[in-house]
């Protein structure tokens, strides 16, 4: 195994991994396979990059840091040559962590002085400007990250944002660094060895290739999905590994979509997929009151296999804040995710084939229900988002989708993208 990933949630190791098998130029990169969890066992063989999923990202922070050294050292023990950690475009964190005191135990582990911050992802809007991350042309801020029901993001400038999480000195590579190149880059980065963690502008896909190059070789990096296309290429151009190897099987079947994410993208989403699907709104109240429960919601998504049934808990950011000062924010997401989980348990073990879920929190809490151990990841349906399909003996396919990921079509495409590979 060449690279090893360590993704805080779910839906950001399937994002991730979409870029590492995808490639530079969209026609395949490396034989990328999905772990859910820190695997028991042996990587599978002929896999260049391993990408372990933890649902670490809103966990306490001394448990974060745990399972992202475990799944390291795996790492570690299957030869990866380079580690990423990574996190969400929108560098999801509170003031307390995860992702700084995560990056600083890595660190240490793997011995690395100096190490990127690079969240950027143009292709989804999400660009790094004299430190400041924006979603668009929308300070992070300003956005709807603003209100994020776990991790709110009140702040754009990531420089801070980070120094408040960490001991070590944060650093920052400015754009006209970065816009003169890879060697331009290592040069600066060498002068400032004062900044043991370096915040990277990078507003164009260029910055990302530019900003990898420089990284050839380095034993650990961080960022969002996007840089990870560039550091599969380091190891293609030098002869380390052969690009264009997706791995594609078709799966049809009974199928279900689940909702769970409150973003603006996805509730977009929702709005468009009811206009020509059944669709059933989970009753947040009924549910915390015990009166609603899997048998209120499961019989409804059997019922309308093959019409593409859309179940969802989304709601404005006012309805969510009143049902959580009502319950509390961490009781609501609990009972939520054990609610969605068990759903798309059943619904599997009833014959279901395509699972499609947005949310990155309801993603986790359906794949560890199902059980899955491992995944091999397929074709992008939109920019971070690939199909995944279980190393069982009957397989599934699964969209695990970031709640501001997707166009307005993205439920049907992925389900379309399921059988059509």
């Amino acid at each position: 195994m060449l690279i090893g990933v360590i993704a805080d949630d779910f839906t950001g190791a399937s994002d991730i991994a979409s870029a590492l098998a995808s490639g530079v130029d969209g026609k395949g990169g490396l034989s990328t396979v999905q772990f859910l969890g820190v695997p028991t066992e042996a990587s599978p063989k002929e896999v260049d990059a391993g990408v372990i999923s933890l649902k670490s990202r809103s966990i306490p922070v001394r448990d974060a840091i745990n399972q992202s050294l475990a799944a390291v050292e795996w790492l570690l023990k299957s030869g990866v040559k380079q580690v990423i950690f990574k996190y969400c475009s929108t560098f999801d964190s509170t003031p307390e962590g995860n992702i700084g005191p995560v990056a600083e135990a890595l660190a240490e582990r793997l011995d690395s002085s100096q190490v990127i911050f690079c969240p950027s992802f143009p292709a989804n809007g999400r660009t790094v400007y004299q430190g400041n991350l924006f979603v668009h042309d929308i300070p992070l801020a300003e956005s709807g990250m603003a209100h994020h029901p776990l991790t709110p993001m009140q702040d754009s400038d990531i420089r801070r944002v980070l120094q408040a999480q960490v001991t070590r000195k944060v650093g920052h590579l400015p754009y006209q660094v970065v816009q003169g190149g890879a060697q331009r880059i290592k040069d600066a980065l060498l002068k400032d060895r004062q900044s043991s963690f370096v915040v990277t502008d990078a507003i164009t896909d260029l910055d990302l290739l530019q900003l990898a190059e420089s990284q050839d070789g380095v034993p650990l990096v961080t960022g969002g999905a996007a840089i990870a296309r560039g550091l599969a290429e380091n190891f293609i151009r030098r002869g380390h590994a052969r690009s264009g190897v997706y791995y594609n099987e078709t799966l049809e079947g009974p199928e279900i979509l689940i909702a769970g994410s409150c973003s603006g993208a996805t509730m977009g989403q929702i709005e468009h997929h009811k206009a020509s699907h059944p669709d059933m709104a989970v009753d947040v109240d009924a549910v915390m009151s015990g009166q609603a429960g899997v048998d209120t919601y499961l019989p409804f998504l059997l019922e309308n296999s093959g019409k593409a049934p859309l179940l969802h808990s989304s709601a404005p950011p006012e309805v969510f804040e009143r049902i959580q000062k009502k319950y509390g924010r961490t009781i609501v997401a609990a009972r939520l995710d054990e609610l969605f989980g068990e759903i798309a348990s059943r619904a599997v073990a009833s014959g279901v084939r395509r699972v499609v879920v947005a949310g990155g929190e309801t993603s986790g809490a359906v794949v560890s229900a199902l059980g899955f151990s491992s995944l091999r990841v397929g074709e992008e349906i939109d920019p971070g988002v690939p199909v995944l399909v279980s190393l069982t003996e009957k397989p599934v396919a699964l969209a695990l989708k970031s709640g501001n990921f997707g166009s307005s079509d993205f439920f049907e495409k992925a389900l379309n993208k399921m059988v059509t590979l």
